[in-house]
Parts: C-alpha cells; structure tokens; sequence
C-alpha cells in the first residue's frame, strides 16, 4: 500500500531504548503522555490528544490538541488512530504502545486487529520484537538474515481465521484453519536468505516477529472505510448508568 499516508504514534509506554525512524511526510500524533517521548527524540507532533493524564510536562497550547474526558470509553490510543485515519493515515508505527500497563498492552494489540479490519495495519515496537494485524491480506518479508531463535509466531485473532499459509518460513501451512484457542502457529523461524509470506484469507491475525527482520510488504483486499468512527469523548450508560 505504499499510496497510503503513513502515520506515527508516540503512546506512554515502553520504549525500550528504540529511536522511533522518521518517514517523510508522516502524520506524528502523539497520545497523552507519548508527548513528552515524542519531544524527546526531536519530533514535532502534528496533533496531540489525550486525557493528559500520563503527562509529566505541560499541555501543549498550540492549536492541535485535542482534550478529552478523563472518563469515557475509547482509550488515548484509540483516540489518536482515530485522528490518524481521519487526516488520511492507513499505515501506522506505533512506540510506546507495549510494555507499562499490561491492560494496555493488550487493548493496544485489540486495536492493531481493529485497523486490520477495517482496511489498514499498525506495527507495534516493543523490546526486539514488532506486533501487527492483518485481515484477508498478506505479510511479505524479504530474503534476509535473521539469528537462530528469533521467532515469528501467528495468532488468531477472530474465533477462527481461514485459508492460513506460512510459506518460506521453517515450518510451512498450507491454506489451514487457525483458532483463537489452540496456538500452533506459535514460535516458527525465518529461514536464511528466503524471503517468506504470511496470508489469511479470512479472518485477523495477530503476528509477532523479530525487530531486525526485513521490513515487510503489506497488501490486504479490504477497502479502507472513510472512518474509524467519532472519537467517543463519554462513558457509555450500559457501563455507567448514574453518569448518562
């Protein structure tokens, strides 16, 4: 997809002493606390939004912040892929999105399987390892040299993902059924100088892969929706019935 803006999000999480890349003409939003992180490596967010409560420093006044409700149901992160898409963004790294609070490691990671369905792909940085999504689309890695050991696992996401193959890698499928409740695509290995394909024809999964392994290609067969939705800036009154 390489039509589609790029997006980059500074979250309040881990870093784990990576540098984030720049990309040229990338959107930089930045989510509550992933301001401060952002500053720190030299990048100027083009929006800002959060409930600001993971921000050590001031809040920015610059006319492209977004304020929201300390509670209320979409999260920080969700809030600025939201904002991401809206001004155009369909690819997205994330930093800063693992590691910290486990439950947001693991709604960050619900959210990479959102953007899959609806068209796009989100690439989650944590210590070596990059974490992203796809739906009825396809993960090409490049022939490369990735060391013994380093795994590449994948996931289903959905109840059960469909017409799964793993080609190139050290242990193949073959256009199989994957559940959400039995693991075998966990821990399979890159081989050396063979470029390698993960696809689904039906269904989201989650994959985990080395950080120095090639960059991969993405193409995927859903069309991007106009929107992620509104930013829900609320609680909703199934979970806070006092607070409608």
């Amino acid at each position: 997809m390489d039509t589609a803006r790029h997006g980059i999000i500074f979250g309040a999480g881990e870093y784990y002493g990576i540098r984030p890349a720049p990309v040229q003409g990338a959107l930089i939003v930045a989510a509550d606390g992933g301001y401060d992180a952002a500053m720190s490596f030299g990048f100027t967010p083009d929006v800002v939004i959060g409930d600001f409560d993971s921000l050590e420093g001031e809040v920015p006044d610059n006319g492209h912040t977004v304020r929201l409700h300390p509670e209320k149901d979409d999260t920080d992160m969700l809030s600025a892929f939201k904002i991401g898409w809206q001004q155009g963004a369909r690819v997205f790294d994330v930093y800063g999105g693992l590691g910290g609070r486990l439950d947001h490691t693991i709604g960050n990671m619900q959210l990479l399987a959102d953007i899959a369905r609806h068209g796009g792909i989100a690439f989650l940085h944590g210590a070596d390892v990059i974490v992203t999504a796809i739906s009825e689309g396809t993960l090409i890695f490049p022939a490369g040299n990735v060391k013994a050991r380093r795994m590449i696992s994948v996931f289903s996401h959905t109840d059960a993902s469909y017409d799964v193959s793993e080609v190139g890698l050290k242990y193949e499928l073959d256009h199989v059924r994957l559940r959400n409740d039995h693991p075998l695509g966990i821990s399979n290995e890159f081989r050396a100088n063979t470029s390698a394909t993960v696809s689904v024809g039906r269904g989201t999964l989650i994959i985990t892969f080395p950080a120095e392994a090639p960059t991969p290609e993405w193409t995927g067969d859903i069309t991007p929706t106009p929107t992620l939705g509104p930013i829900d800036d609320r609680i909703t009154p199934l979970l806070a019935p006092d607070l409608r």
